[in-house]
């Protein structure tokens, strides 16, 4: 199989992950509003409200997701190491997966998957993050920002969220190869990762549908391995995790 005809077959099967994740999302949120527990032991029927830290992690978890799928694609083509591609096969299958399911969860719940007023983060009621609504740390009890704040990772210059990569770093994974795309790619992944597990982390404890809750210690569980794994790999390259 050519790279070229490899390429297309990766992104046909993310795709595809991502329509039955999608659809699979609809079914496991009709499950949870229906009959599922909520904190307080009885049921819910009530969809998320527009601020809560369930539609703003979904929302902004997506956008992480893509980034990390954009990255393992362009890496695929830049070596032909089979551990690092095996890698990025994964990752980007994953994260693709999951966004399926965080987008169809939004859909469910007839919200938007973009707000143009919501900062980045807001939904995790950090100090001083300001939610552009009159406060920093809470919207109130009926599913708005929850009191109370996580610790999360420095977010760089040019960054949206913590972890990511700026625009100048995905151009320069792009224009690498071998062993430096390599590198450069795990070391990007490890900032990445790092920032997604911390965001997970907060939707563990500030998200009130019980499905997202669960996808979230996935997502921690999932990237905390593959952080040790990472940093076994550059160590393998002679490198090490940035900062």
């Amino acid at each position: 199989m050519t790279r070229a005809n490899g390429a297309q077959r990766t992104y046909w099967v993310s795709g595809a992950a991502v329509v039955l994740a999608a659809l699979f999302a609809v079914g496991a949120t009709v499950a949870t509003a229906n009959g599922g527990d909520d904190r307080d032991g009885g049921t819910s029927s009530r969809a998320p409200a527009l601020y809560s830290p369930d539609a703003g992690f979904a929302r902004d978890m997506s956008v992480h997701h893509q980034q990390a799928v954009e990255m393992s694609f362009i890496v695929r083509d830049r070596t032909e190491d089979e551990a690092v591609r095996s890698l990025a096969y994964d990752i980007a299958n994953t994260q693709a997966n999951q966004r399926g399911m965080m987008l169809g969860w939004l859909d469910l719940w007839g919200l938007p998957k973009v707000l143009a007023d919501e900062p980045p983060m807001s939904w995790m009621g950090t100090e001083g993050s300001g939610d552009g609504h009159g406060g920093t740390a809470g919207h109130g009890t009926d599913g708005g920002h929850a009191k109370g704040g996580h610790a999360m990772g420095v977010t760089k210059p040019g960054a949206l969220m913590p972890g990511m990569a700026t625009k100048e770093e995905l151009t320069r994974l792009g224009s690498v190869e071998g062993r430096d795309a390599e590198v450069l790619y795990l070391q990007l992944m490890t900032d990445h990762h790092k920032g997604g597990v911390a965001m997970a982390r907060g939707c563990a404890a500030l998200c009130e549908t019980p499905a997202e809750r669960k996808l979230a210690e996935g997502m921690v569980e999932a990237q905390q391995s593959e952080l040790t794994l990472m940093a076994d790999m550059l160590k393998q390259r002679g490198a090490a995790p940035r900062g």
